[in-house]
């Protein structure tokens, strides 16, 4: 079992740094849990562990803590679509990043080698293979590196879901760069994965944080398998014009599944490793761009996409462990708001997945003891499709952890949504019949055949049109029948045997079933679903025709820049924006998620959208701030508490204002970055219009802000900021146009 040691707590200072720094980049007022010790393990460069599930804010945590430290970090991440929206998203914040990956051209890679020589960069993005080549090694070193974090730190144990060959070179790190520290990440990993990260990359005494692997925000449903097409066709039509995933298990299955849904009005790709690399390339950058809504995929799509807004992430069969399937699942709602994962299940999956294995072990392509692991993993990812027990508790505990809720209101055991088969006993003992009258001879497919009376020349010719059984279930439909078969499977009254042609024989199990002793439950597909207690809690105040509007303004945007559309800002973001209806950069730099980059780059046009929708629509502007999501406020971390102190330096900022302290002076006091100042500064000249500004910008500036204000016609930032050539800087404009007295300026 691995320990959790927790870090030494940093100073006050260091604290205020980080959460100036969490608002200025971010937009966020506090931290997530264990984000806090996280920053806090990787600023004392201490090895660390950080499990973390989908959403949960790893990259935050590797992302503070050079920043802070003012030094060049390296992470390693596995894929390049991964490296280069994080890098996307990083620049528009304002961070400093950069990835060195073969899809550079001459000139970005010779950008990227200046920034580094130049130590203007405080991440690089790099692959497993790059890093741990000689001359690449070599080069790092001399770059005076602070430390290294390895994403998807999984991939190193051979008992991992996704185990890399490339990840195991990865143990050579310590040699090469003796005396730095290293920090593992990964959203799933079970005790025994941990344990063998830790000594795989031979971590010294190093701070392991486990999260809660628990997604509140997410809706769980596993739905008997009948005709999956169209059972996937009605849960994307409850998620109009919003992203989805649909993960298949081959790739002729996401052909197939786009095909159908694209002839069904749906716009949707597929995608796999059977593809052209530009083919791939333009379907993921599609999707990132809100472009493409829907898209089929093997287990080779998701890694690489960083979207936050995928409401739906579908399973057309079931994965092959529960880490497959959280981490695949975990792609929906990474925004904290309400998604919901859907998991067509047949027991005919995981004979599949048997199979597959079976295949793999006798070409020796897996060991016996990792074939025993993924036998086992197997059986737990079985059952949690085939017991009805509420899902959330079952992820959490296969993960070691106790779920704090009898009632989750958030999958479809604690929605009662699992219907039972009326007549269940009496179906279950007609199947069973048929297979003891067919001799316990024939696979799933005849014995369906029987049952429903087809009138083929199989049939015929083996006499089974004159057993008792024939046609006794004819008026179930073929799909809806097989799908029964497969539960009485995994209920332990058939059994399988045969690995090529398998057959179907009674267990003993079924005996007191056959003789009326013991009843039966078999379950069907719910009539329609219920919404969780997270979706409606989510929308709450939103004005949803205003957050469409900001949703195609953001795709328009994104377009421009030629970035996803969930760089510009997260549909959390958007909702916000809907609800409070912000009439000013101040009141929109309030809500989460908005930095002060951001706030100057996009700040203006969404204010003027918002503007004209309030106009036309008569509704007013300026609404309380939306609080949290019910998956927000689960996971508000108790370290949150200290940012109160905040409201102390805002104080102690005001009080040095109305002495005519310096921006610097009053920076140094608080410990706050001089940009979160220049905020405080802006809210003190707004409530207190009668002082002079002159300490901070002089008469001529506030006159030419002013009247570039009025030539403008607005006080939009960027205009103005165009207007005067770029000489005058946001920051002091923002605070000229706090001093203007509405009754006198004109």
């Amino acid at each position: 079992m691995t320990s959790t040691v927790l870090a030494t707590p940093t100073s006050p200072e260091v604290e205020e740094r980080i959460q100036a720094a969490v608002k200025s980049i971010w937009g966020f007022e506090s931290l997530r849990p264990l984000q806090y010790q996280a920053i806090e393990a990787g600023l004392a460069q201490r090895d660390s562990l950080v499990v973390l599930p989908t959403g949960g804010g790893k990259s935050l945590c590797y992302q503070v803590p050079p920043l802070i430290a003012g030094q060049l970090d390296v992470v390693i991440s596995p894929l390049i679509a991964l490296m280069r929206d994080q890098v996307e998203g990083l620049r528009q914040n304002g961070y400093p990043a950069a990835a060195i990956h073969s899809n550079l051209t001459e000139e970005e890679r010779q950008e990227v080698w200046r920034g580094l020589g130049e130590n203007r960069f405080r991440l690089l993005f790099v692959s497993p293979e790059r890093i741990v080549q000689p001359d690449f090694a070599s080069y790092l070193q001399g770059q005076q590196v602070r430390a290294i974090s390895i994403d998807e730190a999984h991939c190193i144990s051979q008992w991992g879901h996704d185990f890399r060959p490339e990840y195991r070179q990865l143990a050579s790190l310590r040699e090469r760069f003796p005396g730095i520290s290293m920090h593992a990440f990964t959203a799933t990993a079970t005790p025994r994965v941990r344990q063998d990260v830790i000594e795989r990359l031979e971590l010294s005494s190093p701070t392991v944080l486990v999260g809660t692997f628990d997604r509140p925000n997410l809706t769980y449903r596993v739905v008997p398998s009948v005709d999956v097409r169209a059972q996937a066709l009605e849960a994307i039509r409850r998620h109009p014009g919003e992203a989805a995933i649909v993960y298949c298990i081959s790739r002729k299955d996401t052909e197939r599944m786009a095909d159908y849904l694209a002839s069904q009005g749906v716009d949707a790709a597929a995608y796999h490793a059977g593809l052209e690399a530009e083919e791939r390339t333009r379907i993921q950058d599609s999707f990132s761009a809100e472009s493409l809504d829907v898209v089929c995929a093997t287990v080779a799509f998701g890694m690489g996409i960083d979207r936050s807004d995928v409401r739906c992430v579908l399973h057309a069969a079931m994965p092959k462990s529960i880490e497959h399937y959280q981490q695949e699942s975990g792609r929906a709602g990474r925004d904290s708001l309400e998604a919901e994962c859907v998991l067509f299940y047949s027991a005919g999956d995981a004979i599949r997945w048997e199979g597959l294995m079976q295949r793999s072990a006798a070409s020796a392509e897996l060991s016996p003891e990792v074939l025993a692991a993924s036998s086992e993993q197997l059986n737990a990812m079985r059952s949690y499709c085939s017991i009805a027990r509420c899902r959330h508790r079952m992820l959490s505990e296969h993960f070691g952890q106790a779920y704090p809720s009898e009632d989750c209101g958030a999958c479809d055991v604690c929605l009662d949504e699992i219907l039972a088969m009326p007549e269940s006993t009496p179906i279950a003992q007609k199947i069973l019949s048929c297979v003891y009258r067919m001799d316990q001879r024939w696979g799933v497919g005849a014995v369906v055949e029987v049952l429903r009376g087809a009138q083929s020349a199989q049939v015929r010719q083996r006499g089974h049109d004159e057993l008792s059984t024939f046609g006794i279930l004819s008026e179930v439909p073929a799909k809806s029948l097989t799908q029964l078969v497969y539960q009485l499977v995994d209920l332990g009254l058939l059994e399988r045997h045969g690995v090529d042609y398998p057959v179907l024989r009674l267990a003993e199990a079924s005996m007191p079933v056959l003789r009326g002793e013991t009843e039966v439950r078999l379950v069907q597909p719910a009539v329609s679903v219920r919404k969780s207690k997270a979706s409606a809690e989510s929308w709450e105040g939103v004005d949803r025709e205003l957050f469409e509007q900001l949703r195609t303004l953001r795709r328009g945007l994104a377009a421009e820049r030629n970035v996803p559309a969930y760089v510009v800002f997260g549909d959390a973001v958007l909702r916000g924006m809907a609800a409070a209806r912000p009439s000013s950069l101040d009141a929109m730099h309030r809500l989460s998620g908005v930095g002060e980059k951001k706030l100057a780059d996009f700040g203006d046009q969404f204010l003027q959208a918002i503007a004209e929708y309030c106009r036309e629509q008569g509704v007013a502007v300026d609404q309380p701030i939306p609080r949290p999501s019910v998956s927000a406020a689960k996971s508000t971390p108790k370290r949150a508490a200290k940012s109160s102190r905040g409201s102390g330096r805002r104080a102690e900022a005001m009080k040095m204002f109305a002495t005519g302290a310096s921006v610097e002076a009053v920076s140094q006091a608080t410990g706050r970055a001089e940009s979160t100042v220049w905020g405080y500064l802006a809210q003190w000249v707004t409530e207190n219009p009668e002082e002079s500004v002159a300490p901070w910008i002089s008469q001529e500036t506030r006159d030419q802000v002013l009247q570039a204000a009025r030539d403008e016609g607005g006080g939009y930032l960027k205009p103005i900021f165009l207007a005067l050539d770029s000489a005058v800087p946001y920051e002091q404009i923002r605070v000229a146009l706090a001093s203007a007295d509405p009754t006198n300026e004109s």
